[in-house]
């Protein structure tokens, strides 16, 4: 009995202090966190390479070395910027994403909607195809037939010319991620919905689209940053400079400021800028509506 005894107090003891983690047995990865700041170098330098060159005066810029942040900074090339219809290019830009966003936005979701809840139907499933399909065309391929139908119907060099090419090619992956994301609502709660007495619009834009939020945000954000950087349109649907949205303004900027590279720098920094406030703000739910949709 008293050797029992002696052995399970030995066994309390042992029992009552406190383990040692065990030893990591990993080994750090030299050579990926070498790559990843090799990556972050080649991110950064172009753009801390932008931003100093941007308050450089010309000719100080062509004297000294282009790394090194300016000696006396100036704001003249924002001024010139800004003084060349700068802020008539962002207006349009403006007027274009949000034109185009809003209604592929909005019909996406509802084409996700229908897709999802009446997926046996062969007709809904041959639209599913067929918007999927349109992931596969790339714009260049298409801007031939898309100028010749902005012709027919009289709207080029119009900003509506450009709403509506840009609408439609931002809604095949917008269905897609909304379709993705949709289809992983329970069911039980269109049952509870149906059996309440609401109509397949009630259920949804009072279940599907709250519940949905995310990815819409998603769709949003993407959609936004794609057509807002938009170059290839603007440039075939466009004539008068009157019609130019940002990035083919920054073009222009370059062809009449060729020797002026600060100036056409810092127009490259007032182009970012909206894109940088709207990653910032919609960051969480960018990430959170690209994971939610495929990762349940």
């Amino acid at each position: 009995m008293s050797v029992t005894h002696t052995t399970t107090g030995v066994d309390r003891a042992a029992a009552s202090q406190p383990r040692r983690p065990a030893k990591a047995t990993e080994r750090p990865n030299w050579l990926g966190s070498a790559v990843s700041w090799l990556w972050l170098l080649v991110v950064i330098v172009p753009i801390y390479w932008i931003v100093i060159t941007s308050f450089k005066l010309q000719s100080s810029y062509y004297a000294s070395n282009p790394l090194v942040p300016p000696t006396d900074p100036t704001l003249a090339n924002y001024k010139m910027v800004i003084e060349s219809d700068f802020p008539l290019y962002f207006l349009n830009s403006l007027i274009v994403t949000v034109g185009a966003v809003i209604p592929a936005v909005v019909f996406s979701f509802m084409a996700a909607y229908a897709i999802v809840r009446g997926g046996a139907l062969r007709f809904l499933r041959g639209v599913n195809s067929l918007l999927l399909m349109g992931l596969a065309i790339p714009l260049q391929a298409t801007i031939i037939p898309v100028y010749l139908i902005i012709i027919r119907l009289q709207l080029y060099d119009s900003l509506l010319g450009l709403i509506l090419p840009s609408a439609a090619f931002a809604i095949p992956l917008s269905v897609l991620v909304l379709t993705n994301f949709i289809r992983d609502v329970p069911k039980e709660l269109f049952e509870s919905m149906r059996i309440e007495g609401a109509s397949e619009a009630q259920t949804m834009w009072r279940l599907a689209f709250p519940l949905s939020r995310p990815a819409v945000v998603t769709v949003t954000i993407y959609n936004a940053l794609t057509i807002w950087n938009g170059f290839l349109l603007p440039l075939i649907l466009t004539q008068s400079t009157d019609k130019r949205t940002l990035p083919l303004a920054l073009w222009t900027f370059q062809g009449q400021y060729s020797v002026n590279v600060p100036a056409v720098l810092a127009s490259v920094v007032l182009t970012s800028l909206p894109i940088l406030i709207l990653y910032a703000v919609g960051r969480r739910q960018l990430l959170s509506g690209l994971t939610a949709g495929f990762g349940r």
